[in-house]
């Protein structure tokens, strides 16, 4: 019998979540998505020393007051194209999550990142803008997708969230498992199955509103602490996973049964367009989702900073030198 992975594989669309270059050779998945915290890690790694010094070289080149952020940009690009060169499908690359709140500098970022791609070869097809799924995000969004900018919707925890997404033609969204289950332990539930997880809940929702109103955004899965919640979605458009747990599937052997299907979806009532104070207010309404879109922004941006801090330390080093 094939492995769990391979089953997987056969029903749903398999992305690693990872900034590994040798991770993403050796699985093979179809798309891969990075932030943050992965460009951090990867950046700190020896084996990829090169590419920081690539971008260092040709940001001490560049002068101005903005060395260090472009010298970031430049950094998630170069891991892009890499990955772009791995994968036969698409690459995730996040737009700022200092950015999350300003529509404006959303989308101009997201062009940056586009033009940066195809100055490299890469066209807009192979790439999606991966914007936090805020009020001013999914606006940001609506705009990029109407130029043919395909987007990915992160740090998504609720229904209100993916129902603004849809009206706004977003391509894709990536609702968070793992993080939902970590809100709801620490406020006392449980313990959860695959089935009983609250994370796994709320995208079996999503997936089925989406799919009972004939909404073309692809649900990708995302943020997963176990195996478990990856079976428990088997069937989903894609899902998003780590490299150790993607490890874990390949060795896990037995019948891995379909559990989201467009067929089976419930019809259910179309709802009402949101404007932007019922979004504010569903989602103020959600503590789980209003705490953990917060709590995500600020690591994302905390590991940003780390990130531009490394930056501007090796370029200290280098006048010094």
């Amino acid at each position: 019998m094939p492995s769990k992975l391979d089953q997987l594989r056969a029903m749903t669309v398999v992305v690693a979540d990872t900034g590994d270059l040798d991770a993403v050779r050796r699985l093979k998945p179809q798309d891969c998505t990075t932030n943050p915290t992965l460009l951090l890690k990867a950046v700190e790694t020896p084996a990829y020393a090169h590419i920081l010094e690539e971008a260092l070289t040709w940001g001490r080149g560049q002068g101005g007051s903005h060395a260090v952020e472009a010298i970031c940009d430049r950094l998630a690009i170069a891991f892009g194209a890499e990955l772009a060169g791995i994968v036969p499908g698409r690459v995730s690359t996040e737009v700022d999550a200092d950015l999350s709140f300003d529509t404006e500098a959303t989308v101009a970022k997201a062009r940056a990142i586009i033009k940066a791609y195809e100055e490299r070869g890469i066209g807009r097809e192979r790439i999606l803008i991966k914007i936090a799924s805020t009020w001013e995000g999914i606006r940001a969004a609506e705009v990029l997708q109407k130029e043919g900018i395909d987007c990915n919707l992160t740090l998504l925890f609720s229904q209100v969230q993916a129902q603004a997404c849809a009206e706004a033609g977003v391509f894709l969204i990536s609702p968070f498992v793992g993080r939902i289950l970590d809100w709801h332990v620490k406020a006392g539930g449980g313990p959860y199955t695959g089935e009983t997880d609250p994370g796994v809940i709320s995208v079996r929702n999503i997936y089925a509103s989406y799919k009972a109103q004939g909404i073309r955004t692809v649900v990708m899965g995302a943020s997963f602490r176990n195996v478990g919640e990856i079976e428990a979605l088997a069937g989903c458009d894609r899902l998003t996973i780590s490299p150790a747990l993607l490890d874990e599937l390949a060795k896990a052997e037995g019948d891995l049964p379909r559990k989201l299907s467009p067929d089976n979806a419930e019809k259910i009532p179309v709802p009402t367009r949101l404007d932007e104070k019922s979004f504010r207010y569903a989602l103020n309404e959600d503590a789980m989702a209003t705490e953990k879109l917060a709590e995500g922004i600020r690591s994302f941006v905390k590991d940003l900073r780390s990130l531009r801090m490394l930056v501007a330390q090796r370029l200290d080093e280098a006048k010094a030198a």
